[in-house]
């Protein structure tokens, strides 16, 4: 029986109900709330199990979902006390490094409130779909006889190379010299990085041990629901499934499969609230000639030093390019008012280039015809959102899985080039500083267009047509999200 087809007569089987629950950061809940409105577009009942800030985030999301016949549920319950500021909450605000800690204790402070719903509603709910970093959820929903699928929000092959890194230790056949090379085994491609550019056990315990539970629960979990397409990773996709013997449906790219990227301008934004910057760039743009913007983001959470951003900006001008730049809220340089463009030109002259403090309609930039380049640092919704538009990338890794992104959009895939980053460190953390010069030439590079069938752009056009096709009907990943729904259709009998 095909999921998502109506019901026969005299088959009275309610809809599939799937429970959503993401973690609080912005790269782990819009994603989720994309897969929660692709699933209620296929006739499944689901619900997001969230905080308040978090809802008015997805807001834009639910409601696109919901005007199309969709049914999404927001259960809204309240952000642990931490001792967190309000700014803090959407995970924009973590200034130090205790900060951070108390966001992650968000994580244990959630159970509570997960298990009372799971206990008044278990009768009706086929799935647990959960954020890996809840790893104890894997007991409460089996606990109730419901499969939980996990979702951590990366790429099969960063998830490979976390999984090769959990079960080797690699580090302890190599000396510690950030410099040292690393190789990580059982891989279908040869993957070598350096020591200093991985999450080290020796100087990260906790961030390890934290990844070693995950590790486990994922294990004893029904699958995982990747934000993928197997046309992207396909030799991943097989060794996911055909080596490690773990079950997983790749059902992305989300934002293009729920329909809520390419004409939603307030995705993700708190309150669908947008700055006046982020309404004025696509204007901006139209005044561009075609694919001759670098678009510059690095997501919510990263921060670069004043001496970064100064080599960062000097670079934008050595670069020849017309840029648009975002700059997180709380950095060093959304903090100055007058923060000088390369040739001295300020910043509010809006001919070289456009800045946005804040949030960024992403998405909607990518795909404006202008754009011929993202430098990014490498999340994986990023990531994908460039390969969903065709976009080549200028990758600059700063920490978690996007060191792993990297040798996938630049080694494998062939659609970016490096900017030649080194260290593996957070947001509150020093990093090495990258020159403005290197910043120019991998713009240049990226970018160049010279009638090669074999350069950066012309792969990244053709993985864009890929991503179109794998969400739309026979394609593989509305092909995965109907055999899940089989699946757990047939669960019930």
């Amino acid at each position: 029986m095909d999921a998502s087809m109506a019901p026969t007569e005299g088959d009275v089987q309610p809809p599939l109900r799937i429970l959503f629950f993401p973690f609080l950061l912005p790269g782990h809940l819009i994603p989720m709330a994309d897969m929660a409105a692709l699933f209620a577009a296929r006739g499944v009942r689901c619900t997001i199990l969230t905080t308040p800030l978090q809802a008015s985030t997805i807001r834009s999301i639910v409601d696109r979902a919901n005007t199309s016949l969709g049914s999404v549920d927001v259960v809204v319950v309240p952000f642990p006390d931490v001792g967190l500021p309000p700014s803090a909450e959407s995970g924009t605000g973590l200034t130090s490094k205790d900060y951070n800690n108390r966001f992650l204790r968000t994580a244990e402070l959630l159970r509570e409130p997960f298990r009372r719903f799971l206990s008044d509603h278990h009768a009706e709910i086929d799935a647990v779909v959960s954020d890996g970093i809840f790893h104890w959820s894997v007991d409460d929903a089996v606990g109730h006889g419901i499969p939980r699928i996990t979702f951590l929000g990366t790429s099969m092959f960063a998830r490979s190379c976390t999984e090769a890194m959990l079960c080797s230790n690699p580090f302890e056949a190599c000396s510690d010299d950030p410099a040292a090379v690393v190789s990580l085994p059982g891989l279908p491609h040869p993957v070598v990085e350096l020591r200093g550019q991985m999450m080290d056990p020796a100087k990260r315990p906790h961030e390890w041990a934290l990844f070693q539970l995950i590790h486990a629960a994922d294990r004893r979990s029904y699958g995982e629901l990747f934000n993928s397409f197997h046309e992207l990773e396909p030799a991943y996709a097989e060794h996911y499934r055909a080596t490690l013997h773990r079950r997983a449906w790749l059902v992305g790219p989300v934002a293009l499969a729920s329909g809520s990227g390419k004409d939603v301008a307030s995705r993700g934004a708190i309150a669908g609230a947008l700055s006046p910057e982020a309404i004025g760039c696509l204007r901006w743009l139209d005044k561009k000639p075609a694919s001759s913007v670098v678009y510059v983001s690095f997501g919510t959470m990263t921060s670069f030093s004043p001496e970064q951003t100064r080599e960062l900006a000097h670079g934008l001008g050595l670069s020849g390019k017309n840029f648009l730049w975002v700059i997180t809220n709380g950095s060093a340089a959304a903090a100055s008012t007058d923060l000088c463009m390369p040739d001295g030109l300020s910043m509010a002259h809006r001919d070289r280039g456009y800045i946005i403090r804040g949030w960024a309609p992403q998405v909607l930039i990518l795909n404006h015809p202008a754009v011929g380049g993202f430098m990014t640092h490498c999340g994986w919704n990023s990531t994908l959102e460039a390969v969903s538009a065709g976009v080549p990338m200028v990758t600059w890794p700063r920490y978690a899985d996007q060191f792993h992104n990297e040798k996938l959009v630049v080694e494998v895939l062939g659609v970016g080039v490096s900017v030649g980053a080194e260290d593996y460190a957070s947001c509150v953390e020093t990093h090495q500083v990258v020159a403005g010069e290197m910043i120019a030439e991998s713009i240049k590079k990226a970018m160049k267009k010279d009638g090669d069938g074999d350069t950066v752009w012309k792969k990244a056009e053709e993985l864009g047509v890929m991503a179109c096709k794998a969400v739309e009907k026979g394609g593989s990943s509305y092909e995965d999200v109907g055999q899940l729904m089989e699946e757990l259709m047939a669960r019930r009998t």
